[in-house]
């Protein structure tokens, strides 16, 4: 069976390049061993966006009384609340089998196999075999999380977020190993549903990587929350022990919790693949070595998504996936990572694109900043969400805006308004003269714009 484009991987980066493929007038056929979505749909971004709403409301019903309306008792029911994720995630994964069928993408369920750079073998569910030939092929694998066996991992006491987002029932005392995006969102998701959490981070901050004022922010919220931090700190072992777990510090001190959540990064699905014998070329994270067209060494066989160890993004999956496509059907394109938003949905969210202010100023730019606070909004006070704040980072010589970093209600919305101006090369002159409507939290945009020359109305 031969096809202009072989897809292997139904996550973000290959269901979306199918189809585009097939708008564009290929054969495709996608090989998806699992369900359709890949992680992002079936064990992260969507299924933790469902508690993160949940987290959400049940906040907002306890602050009920600020709002004059009164409530009675409320509880959490993870059964009732499991099964909310699990219909979720079960409606979106049946619309892109739908979306597949409607563009005649050909769906192949089993594990694929390169046997030449144009041929696939596919082991079906039921052990038979499938050869499959294309003119091209994407590799769309991703990564899985990181299990670290020498902290006790066994998907019981002692689990990843995999399993966190099937739990049965909220731990009373949940540690949380690593601090990064995924360690955030449980920490905030967790407490907001009653865990006494801690969360262990060996790095000097949370969120390594984020803007500085942004990760110390979040780490005072944090705090006010009732989530304890411990920055700067590693866990040496973990016991396990009737009724729980100990966790033994660098420094001595133990951690006495009833689950353990290990978020330390995640491990690329290249195994198994026969990359090798392909002749396609890793790197030495065993990520796929690729060029901006998403080509690897091997012509005709191109990588997207998380194996090609660049940023670890749904959104940025789904742009390599059209980027390969649109270069296999003769339309050239490259990616370009230099305006990539990342969102993170604590309470509060946050929202960042561009270079943070440490950033800016290694790379050698004259660096101005203005902040805006979320407490001088009129729509964040109507809504009584005031914490948080949009900062703006810009080249002080030129005014042309560097990144931009909200931390504070809708961020993960806000944000798109900030990529659209990096992208279009505005200055915060320019940003801060588009009229925006009263009364927004977009407002908190411009006039974090209009501070970058001290001309903030509301500040």
């Amino acid at each position: 069976m031969r096809y202009r484009i072989i897809v292997i991987g139904g996550g973000p980066g290959g269901y979306v390049a199918a189809i585009r493929a097939a708008q564009l007038g290929a054969r495709v056929a996608l090989v998806e061993k699992e369900e359709l979505g890949g992680t992002c749909l079936n064990r992260g971004c969507i299924p933790t966006k469902v508690l993160a709403a949940a987290a959400d409301m049940l906040a907002g019903i306890k602050r009920a009384g600020e709002f004059g309306i009164s409530t009675g008792a409320v509880e959490v029911d993870m059964a009732a609340l499991m099964e909310r994720k699990r219909q979720v995630v079960g409606r979106l994964v049946s619309g892109i089998q739908f979306l597949l069928k409607k563009n005649r993408v050909e769906l192949v369920r089993g594990t694929a196999v390169l046997t030449s750079p144009r041929t696939v073998k596919v082991i079906l569910s039921d052990g038979a075999e499938q050869e499959l030939e294309a003119e091209n092929i994407i590799l769309a694998t991703g990564s899985g999380p990181a299990l670290i066996k020498s902290l006790g991992y066994d998907g019981r006491q002692v689990i990843t977020s995999d399993e966190a987002l099937n739990l049965t029932s909220v731990p009373e005392r949940l540690l949380i190993v690593g601090g990064g995006v995924v360690g955030c969102e449980f920490a905030s998701i967790m407490a907001a549903l009653g865990s006494r959490v801690t969360l262990v981070e060996m790095m000097p901050s949370i969120l390594p990587g984020a803007d500085l004022e942004v990760s110390r922010y979040l780490q005072g919220i944090f705090k006010r929350q009732g989530i304890t931090v411990r920055t700067g700190t590693t866990i040496k072992a973990v016991r396990k022990e009737a009724g729980g777990v100990m966790a033994e510090l660098d420094g001595g001190e133990e951690i006495a919790a009833d689950l353990v959540l290990i978020s330390v990064g995640r491990v690329l699905n290249t195994g198994g693949l026969g990359l090798a014998e392909a002749g396609v070329a890793l790197g030495q994270k065993g990520e796929v070595l690729v060029n901006e067209r998403m080509e690897t060494s091997v012509p005709g066989i191109y990588a997207v998504g998380d194996i090609t160890g660049k940023i670890q993004l749904a959104h940025v999956a789904s742009a390599q996936g059209l980027v390969a496509v649109h270069n296999i059907m003769g339309q050239d394109r490259e990616m370009d990572y230099r305006v990539v938003p990342s969102c993170i949905f604590t309470r509060p969210e946050v929202g960042m694109v561009g270079l943070t202010t440490e950033q800016a100023r290694a790379q050698g730019y004259e660096v101005k900043t203005a902040k805006f606070p979320m407490m001088a909004s009129g729509k964040a006070q109507a809504m009584g969400e005031t914490e948080g704040f949009v900062k703006m980072v810009a080249d002080a010589r030129t005014g042309f805006l560097l990144g931009v970093h909200i931390v504070g209600p809708h961020a993960s919305d806000l944000v798109a308004e900030a990529a659209v101006a990096l992208e279009m090369n505005m200055t915060a002159e320019q940003l801060a003269r588009v009229i925006h409507a009263h009364p927004t939290l977009a407002e908190t945009i411009m006039e974090a714009a209009e501070g970058i020359h001290g001309l903030s109305i509301h500040a």
